[in-house]
C-alpha cells in the first residue's frame, strides 16, 4: 500500500497570492494555491491520502486580521479552510492571538479535528478535546498525535492562557506511544514546532529553551514513523535518523508530501520506504470555487485596505531594511512615537519585524499599516532597572557581525535557523551607541538618558510589544513579573488611532542611536 501524506504550515490567514501591499495577486505563495494541489494530489494519489494543516492558520494577514478585528467572527476565514480538504489540524502558537474566545468559535466552525496533546485544561485533559486520531486503511492503521511548541506561555498574555498547562513535546509524545502503540501499525506526529539542534551535525543552533524539540523528538522517541513540523518556516524534506520529516515554508508557498511504501508480512504491517518532497505552488492557480466562495468577502478587505487614514509630510519609505536598523528611520520613530503616547511613557522599544516592510508613502492607507506592523502586538510598560535595558541592547547588538569582505551585515545566530529581524530591537528616549568592533557583550559604549549616564540600578519604565515584555525572543531581562501596566489594543489600531489626531505627521529623526562599525 502506499499512504500520501500531505502537509501545509504557517499559512497565517495567507488565502491569496497578495501581501495585500497593493490589489494585484502576484506572489508565489496563498492557500488557495496549496487548494489546488492538495486536491490534485488527492485526485492522482496511487493509495490514501491524508492532508494535515499544521498550525498558524488563524493570523497573520490582513485579511485574517480584517476578519479578526471587523467581523469578530472567524467564519469566512474558516469557510476556506473547510474547502481545501484536509483531514486534521494542528493549534500553532499565534492561534491564541485574538484570544481564547475567537480560538474557539474557529475550532467549532471547522469540519475537521484540532489535535493537541500536550496543551491541557485545567482537569488535566487535552484542551482540543482531541488529541490524536486513528485512520483505517484496508486494515492498517495509521495513527496521527498533534503537538504544539510549549513555549506559548513566553509569548501569550496571562489571562488568554490561564489554566492551562503546556506540556513538553517530548514527555508528551513518549507517553502517548506507550497508550497507543497496540491501537497503530504507522505512528505519525505532526508537531508544530521545529528544530532546535543542526540536522546533520546535531549541534544546537539556538538556546535549548523548549520552543523547538524536534530534533531531541526523534532522538527520544525512535519510534517515529514520520515527523511533520513548522513553526520556524523553514523548507525541509529530508531523513533524520532514518525518520521521514518535512517542513513546508510558510503561507502555502508549499506543500510537503511524504509517501510512504507500506507491507504487510506474517500480519504485521511495516514502513519499507519513505520519500519527502515539497511542492511548490508558485506555477498553479488559485482553486477557483473557494476564491468565488470568498469573493465578496475579499473585496470587502481590500475596500477597507484602501482607505486612507494620513498623510507624510517628508520621506518615511523604507527602500534597505537592513540601512533603517543601522541608522534611526522615520518609520520607527513613529511607531515609538505612538508607542510613548498610548502608555504614557518616555522610554520605548520596537523593531523593524520585516524585510519586505516598505514604510509610509504620503498617503497612508490601512494596507499601509497593517504590511508594516505585521503582528496583533499590544503593548505592554514594564519597569525594570537601567542594568536591564543596557543588557537588552546587548542583546540587540548581536543582530550584526562582519562578512568575509568586512562589511556590516547580519549574524549568523540572528539567521540561522530562520531569520530573526523582529528580535533586534532599537529604543527611544534613550541615548546609545552600539560598536559593533567590540566583543559581543561590550557593544553598548554609550548608554545616557537627557545627557547623563543611566545608573545601573536607576528604575525605568519602558514600553515595548507584549511579545517582548514577557520575556518573548530569549529576552531574560524582561519577564511578566516586570509588567506594572498594558495597553489592550493592537498596535495596527494604536497607529490608526493616532494618525486620527495627528492626520499629517512629519518624517524626522532624532538620532538618538549610533550603530559604529
Amino acid at each position: 500500500m502506499k499512504l500520501t501524506i500531505l502537509e501545509t504550515s504557517d499559512i497565517h490567514g495567507y488565502l491569496y497570492p497578495t501581501d495585500y501591499s497593493s490589489r494585484a495577486y502576484q506572489h508565489p505563495f496563498g492557500a488557495l494555491k496549496a487548494a489546488t494541489v492538495i486536491k490534485e494530489e488527492k485526485k492522482n494519489a496511487p493509495g490514501p491520502v491524508i492532508a494535515v494543516d499544521n498550525g498558524d492558520f488563524l493570523q497573520g494577514s490582513a485579511y485574517s486580521y480584517f476578519v479578526a478585528k471587523e467581523n469578530k467572527e472567524p467564519t469566512e476565514l474558516i469557510k476556506a479552510y473547510n474547502q481545501i480538504g484536509y483531514d486534521v489540524a494542528i493549534c500553532g502558537n499565534h492561534e491564541w492571538n485574538y484570544g481564547r474566545e475567537y480560538l474557539n468559535k474557529a475550532v467549532e466552525a471547522l469540519a475537521y479535528p484540532v489535535l493537541s496533546a500536550n496543551i491541557l485544561n485545567a482537569a488535566g485533559e487535552p484542551f482540543f478535546g482531541q488529541p490524536y486520531r486513528i485512520f483505517n486503511f484496508d486494515g492498517c492503521r495509521v495513527g496521527i498525535l498533534g503537538v504544539t511548541t510549549q513555549y506559548i506561555p513566553n509569548w501569550e498574555k496571562p489571562q488568554t492562557i490561564e489554566g492551562l498547562t503546556f506540556r513538553s513535546v517530548v514527555d508528551t509524545v513518549k507517553d502517548y506511544y506507550e497508550q497507543l502503540k497496540d491501537e497503530m501499525d504507522v505512528f505519525i506526529v505532526s508537531y508544530h514546532g521545529g528544530f532546535e539542534r543542526d540536522l546533520e551535525t546535531g549541534e544546537p543552533t539556538e538556546l535549548l529553551t523548549g520552543e523547538n524539540e524536534g530534533y531531541q523528538l526523534l532522538m527520544d522517541v525512535p519510534e517515529i514513523d514520520v515527523l511533520l513540523t513548522g513553526h520556524q518556516h523553514r523548507t525541509i524534506a529530508t531523513h533524520i535518523h532514518g525518520v521521514p520529516v518535512i517542513q513546508p515554508g510558510e503561507k502555502g508557498r508549499y506543500v510537503g508530501k511524504i509517501v510512504l511504501d507500506i507491507d504487510q508480512i506474517n500480519g504485521a504491517w511495516h514502513v519499507n520506504n519513505a520519500l519527502p518532497e515539497l511542492i511548490d505552488t508558485s506555477d498553479y492557480e488559485m482553486d477557483e470555487s473557494i476564491r468565488q466562495a470568498l469573493e465578496e468577502q475579499e473585496q470587502q478587505v481590500q475596500n477597507w485596505l484602501d482607505q486612507s487614514i494620513g498623510h507624510v509630510s517628508g520621506d518615511m519609505r523604507i527602500t534597505d531594511p537592513f540601512e533603517a536598523r543601522v541608522h534611526e528611520h522615520p518609520y520607527i520613530e513613529f511607531v515609538q512615537r505612538v508607542q510613548m503616547d498610548a502608555a504614557q511613557t518616555t522610554i520605548s522599544g520596537t523593531a523593524l519585524f520585516s524585510q519586505t516592510s516598505p514604510g509610509f508613502e504620503e498617503n497612508i492607507r490601512m494596507r499601509d499599516i497593517l504590511v508594516n506592523y505585521i503582528y496583533p502586538n499590544t503593548l505592554a510598560v514594564v519597569k525594570i532597572t537601567g542594568r536591564d535595558l543596557k543588557a537588552a541592547i546587548e542583546q540587540s547588538a548581536e543582530y550584526f557581525d562582519y562578512d568575509e569582505q568586512g562589511q556590516l551585515t547580519m549574524s549568523e545566530s540572528f539567521k540561522y535557523p530562520k531569520p530573526k529581524h523582529y528580535n533586534y530591537d532599537m529604543y527611544e528616549g534613550v541615548d546609545y551607541t552600539i560598536d559593533v568592533r567590540q566583543p559581543v557583550g561590550e557593544r553598548v559604549t554609550r548608554f545616557e538618558r537627557n545627557g547623563q549616564p543611566i545608573e545601573m540600578d536607576e528604575e525605568l519604565e519602558v514600553v515595548v510589544n507584549q511579545y517582548r515584555a514577557v520575556g518573548g525572543g530569549n529576552y531574560d531581562m524582561f519577564g511578566a513579573d516586570k509588567v506594572i501596566r498594558e495597553v489592550q489594543i493592537d498596535v495596527s489600531e494604536l497607529i490608526a488611532n493616532y494618525l486620527e489626531k495627528h492626520p499629517t505627521i512629519q518624517a524626522q529623526v532624532n538620532n538618538n542611536f549610533e550603530v559604529r562599525y
